[in-house]
């Protein structure tokens, strides 16, 4: 059984894919980071760097986007991240505008404070703003609209070939304005005529109105926003032939019915409103699910575990057999361990889109000898993460059993999205030791009394840290002062960090700084 859970807060919606009563799938909005991907705007620009043919500009939207040459003159790759496929394109000029890409300097295309019409293809991250496109592209239920770009073509996710042949005839044939293009997405395999013209006029519309919109207004602005969450997650249910949605707020509730209205004929889909009086994630054991996703520890049913690790480069997964036993009668150690890797395979797969990890993941799969094994479990991650709806590269394994993968970075991760920097480690998960701060103390009264001449000194001390020196170093670090010809008391305050301590001269009051 396929279905999604939609737990609607007041500063939050989460959406959940459950597949045969599994978290399958994960994403959280709030309305501080809501999702961005597909917003058209009025943009400015704001800074020009010429050495990396790229340009900032303000959107309004915290932190300015970034847009490169390659996103200005022409951006096919960019469409099919977007739309999560691969199109037939009608790349006659394609060498011809290559050559234009890269003679083509990016200060004869914008200047400062010019107005631009951009469109967000990638969500700010952090301190990153967004990745921005001028190839306006604006999907409907069963075409895309390209106003500034003449491809016209269809999915080839669509695979029968007279489909192909016929939907191909029939966008050729749309009279449309010169220079505009459509894209027949999957959904369109079932469409009547009638459906994909009433949908193609609606989405001229729409881009008249942007324009319109562009004209009129005198500062950046958001001109048209891509479907919403409770929108995407209606029609990923019916696209999928989910058996179900099920939700928690009944105002989203009534508008997920309004919207699946106009879809009735595709898909027979369930939409019920929860009305338990246990939460609806925790009913369904998601809450659990998402405490385990920040963990940076998994346990796997067999005894192995999984270790996540994050570093400015790249996500490390560390598969590791643990406290796994291998059942009687199995002697065969090789196979045990196959087995461990196959399960850990299928669980990445799943922790990084539950996680919603993004760009470069490295694999450590404990070791096999055989590169038969290697191969099964290389199958066995490939399969699993095939319906991702990122975009995932994955490489073949070496012979230290590692396995580089990429995986498309959409969206904040959901590390990033729940937590913020640790003040304390600034994010390196450590804190000095006891014995490392005893020291330093050290260091720092030998330092105020033969540099400062300070003879009369109270160290303040977290009371943890006061709580170890009592049974440790205090006695020592008195007579280490009196050694010096000076006196030392130590003092407590709890809001100090726990690495943290503090001199002060008990002459005057003053706090001394060593």
């Amino acid at each position: 059984m396929h279905e999604i859970l939609l737990n609607v807060e007041s500063k939050e919606t989460r959406y959940a894919v459950l597949k045969n009563g599994s978290l399958y799938d994960l994403i959280i909005e709030r309305k501080k980071n809501r999702l961005l991907a597909g917003n058209v705007f009025r943009g400015r620009v704001t800074n020009i760097l010429h050495n990396i043919q790229s340009a900032f500009i303000d959107i309004n939207e915290g932190e300015n986007g970034f847009i490169h040459i390659s996103d200005i003159i022409e951006n096919t790759q960019k469409f099919q991240e977007m739309f999560e496929m691969d199109f037939d394109w009608d790349m006659e000029n394609a060498k011809v505008k290559a050559r234009q890409r890269k003679e083509t300097d990016i200060s004869k295309i914008l200047k400062n404070d010019q107005p631009v019409l951009v469109q967000i293809v990638k969500e700010p991250i952090g301190t990153k703003g967004a990745r921005l496109t001028s190839n306006i592209s604006l999907p409907g239920r069963y075409l895309v609209l390209l106003p500034n770009t003449p491809h016209r073509g269809v999915s080839r996710k669509i695979e029968d070939a007279a489909s192909r042949d016929r939907l191909k005839k029939l966008i050729r044939a749309f009279e449309m304005p010169k220079d505009m293009g459509l894209i027949c997405r999957t959904a369109s395999v079932n469409a009547t005529p009638e459906m994909l013209i009433q949908e193609a006029t609606e989405l001229l519309n729409v881009w008249q109105g942007i324009v319109d919109g562009f004209n009129k207004s005198s500062k950046p602005t958001c001109l048209f926003e891509e479907s919403d969450l409770i929108k995407r997650a209606v029609l990923t249910a019916v696209d999928k032939k989910f058996d179900r949605i099920l939700v928690d707020d009944y105002a989203t509730y009534q508008r997920c019915k309004r919207i699946y209205a106009s879809y009735t004929g595709e898909h027979n889909l369930k939409i019920e409103l929860y009305r338990d009086k246990t939460p609806m994630f925790e009913r369904f054991n998601v809450e659990n699910d998402i405490e385990k996703a920040l963990k940076r520890k998994i346990w796997l049913p067999s005894g192995g575990y999984l270790f996540f690790d994050r570093t400015e480069a790249m996500y490390t997964i560390d598969v590791n057999s643990g406290r796994s036993t291998h059942q009687s009668g199995t002697s065969d150690v090789e196979e045990a361990l196959v087995r461990i890797n196959m399960e850990a395979a299928e669980e990445i797969a799943r922790q990084l889109r539950i996680r919603n990890v993004g760009g470069l993941v490295i694999c450590d799969f404990i070791d096999m000898r055989s590169r038969k094994n290697q191969r099964r479990v290389l199958d066995r991650l490939k399969e699993a993460m095939k319906d991702d709806s990122a975009k995932c590269t994955i490489l073949g394994m070496s012979e230290f059993g590692l396995v580089e993968m990429t995986r498309q970075r959409s969206r904040e991760s959901l590390t990033q999205t729940i937590f913020t920097q640790c003040p304390y480690c600034n994010g390196s998960g450590l804190i000095k030791s006891h014995e490392s701060i005893s020291i330093e103390i050290e260091r720092s009264l030998k330092k105020l009394i033969n540099q400062q001449q300070q003879f009369g000194l109270k160290v303040v001390l977290h009371p943890q840290f006061d709580h170890y020196l009592a049974h440790q170093d205090k006695d020592h670090l008195r007579k280490f002062a009196q050694k010096l010809n000076a006196e030392l008391r130590f003092d407590v305050d709890d809001n100090l960090h726990l690495n943290e301590f503090q001199f002060f001269s008990t002459v005057n009051g003053k706090k001394l700084e060593a």
